[in-house]
């Protein structure tokens, strides 16, 4: 996903204030896997009010970061600042590229007084999508339909980094017909950590192990969650065991664009 999907300038918002001028971070997993995640942001950003653009960008430089190589992180960070230069805001549909934009950019470049200035300047500027909803933007309700239950994953970067846990849970409440089931232990890694279920496949299966055995137990059909990275880690292991869970982006929930397969369904999601 590229280019600018809606005009950059500024249209007369409600009671004629400017509306919000936002860069899209669309997330690598995102663009390659799962392009109806943007879409869906897209229109829950809109529907907030807010004018979206999608700069031509790159990787976060979150995968180079964790594995320690510093110099290829510090590359990416300050393409990716360049790009988001001049946005109100920058919004990702994941906690862990936000993170990386927010909590991690001023670390790499803490040791460059040229660009630890940019980097704070972008990470003042950066949210993830349901928190930058409920917290900026002041959204509490949203126009979507579902019907069953579902139950909630909370992915680490998202839940430690930059405190998302009840934004999501309150848009999902003013969905009608869903119905959210608290699993146990909601707030427990799933496994991924993007590189670390590489170099530690024995213990990252062990992990979601757990996790699947505590969506299971939720009863409900339909899980969510906020990072495609978690989700598809997840939707593998529901799959490999048989068990009929649909696994989606909580942004498809709440934008009511649920006609993409789930994750993970054979040959489709």
């Amino acid at each position: 996903m590229s280019g600018p999907l809606m005009s950059a300038n500024p249209a007369p918002g409600p009671a004629g204030r400017k509306k919000p001028r936002v860069g899209l971070f669309v997330t690598c997993l995102v663009d390659l896997m799962r392009p109806s995640v943007g879409f869906a942001a897209v229109k829950l950003l809109e529907d907030a009010g807010c004018i979206v653009e999608v700069p031509v960008q790159t990787c976060c430089g979150q995968p180079a970061f964790n594995s320690g190589d510093r110099g290829t992180a510090r590359d990416l960070a300050e393409q990716v600042i360049a790009a988001f230069r001049g946005y109100d805001y920058v919004v990702a549909p994941s906690g862990s590229c936000a993170g990386t934009l927010k909590v991690h950019y001023p670390e790499i470049f803490a040791d460059d007084p040229n660009w630890l200035p940019k980097a704070h300047e972008l990470a003042a500027r950066t949210h993830e999508l349901t928190s930058f909803l409920v917290d900026v933007m002041g959204v509490t309700a949203v126009s979507a339909r579902f019907d069953g239950a579902v139950t909630y994953h909370d992915s680490c970067s998202g839940l430690r980094e930059l405190k998302v846990r009840n934004q999501p849970r309150k848009l999902l409440a003013s969905v009608e017909g869903l119905t959210l089931v608290e699993m146990t232990d909601s707030d427990v890694c799933c496994g991924f950590g993007g590189t670390f279920a590489v170099k530690y496949s024995d213990i990252s299966g062990a992990i979601v192990d757990a996790k699947a055995r505590n969506v299971e137990a939720t009863g409900a059909p339909t899980l969510l969650a906020g990072d495609l990275g978690c989700l598809m880690n997840m939707a593998g292991k529901l799959t490999r065991d048989g068990k009929p869970i649909a696994v989606r982006h909580v942004a498809e929930v709440l934008a009511g664009m649920t006609d993409e397969p789930p994750i993970g369904e054979a040959g489709k999601g």
